[in-house]
């Protein structure tokens, strides 16, 4: 992983929000939401909340009397999710995942949607994820699968390629589809001293919009892409988010877009 993978910087928040969470996002929020809330937790910390999606859906499925922190790395981020808001009070921090500023055994339940794969040290975060929890509770998360399985990501990812041969863009290759081996994150949560199998299960979905432009600045200009395709083009980047409208109209047509998206969805406990 690249440093510049990590930044969620200037506007890209904004964009992120308006078209990557209803595109992708918010239909595994939906899902993971679901899932904490069955365990029926008192106290939920959520780590990598990003602008909120993951959280909204656990204010709406959750009791009023669960607490709910809602954390992230990047201040940006988080403090679109806070000014957003919530149907009713959550406790936003800023909070590294590799050192979490919270009390050994604070929560029920940890859960944390797409963040897992920004974690340089992937071992150490599931380590102080596995402080934090009570005897008992669960961490909860989820991965994109490989990029093959995401075809809107490999689309993308692709008419990069063709623009740049000598020196594609691959962030969405390396970062948000590097960690789709479920082996490995079994053997990560055991580095991190996990000593129960985890469940994971493989669940596709689809990736909706009203047509291909807005999944292309979602993907262009509301992600860390953005900073590579910025830095191999200065000044060409709504260019480059037309021609992956135009990768996404040939390969799923000019309409409303209806596509697969794939991930794992991890199910721990300590």
């Amino acid at each position: 992983m690249n440093l510049t993978d990590r930044g969620f910087t200037g506007s890209i928040p904004e964009l992120y929000e308006r078209y990557m969470v209803p595109l992708i996002f918010e239909p595994y929020a939906l899902d993971l939401a679901a899932r904490v809330a069955a365990l029926q937790p008192a106290d939920v910390l959520e780590i990598a909340a990003g602008t909120g999606a993951l959280t909204r859906r656990l204010v709406a499925e959750l009791p009023p009397q669960t607490a709910i922190v809602a954390s992230d790395l990047n201040a940006t981020m988080i403090d679109m999710a806070a000014t957003l808001g919530t149907e009713r009070p959550v406790e936003w921090r800023l909070a590294d995942a590799m050192d979490l500023p919270f009390e050994d055994e604070s929560f029920d339940l940890v859960a944390c949607q797409f963040g897992a794969m920004f974690f340089p040290d992937k071992a150490l975060a599931y380590a102080e994820i596995r402080r934090v929890l009570k005897p008992g509770g669960y961490f909860l998360f989820n991965v994109w699968d490989h990029i093959d399985s995401n075809e809107l990501a490999k689309t993308a990812t692709d008419a990069l390629a063709q623009a740049f041969p000598d020196d594609p863009p691959r962030f969405m290759a390396r970062t948000p589809h590097g960690y789709h081996d479920v082996d490995v994150l079994r053997a990560d949560l055991e580095a991190g001293g996990f000593e129960r199998e985890a469940d994971i299960v493989t669940l596709p979905l689809r990736a909706c919009a009203d047509s291909p432009s807005p999944a292309a600045l979602g993907y262009c200009q509301g992600t860390p892409l953005r900073t590579e395709i910025e830095a191999r083009a200065p000044g060409r980047l709504p260019e480059l988010t037309a021609l992956v409208a135009r990768a996404f109209a040939d390969r799923f047509g000019a309409g409303p877009l209806d596509t697969r998206i794939q991930a794992h969805i991890v199910i721990v406990g300590r």
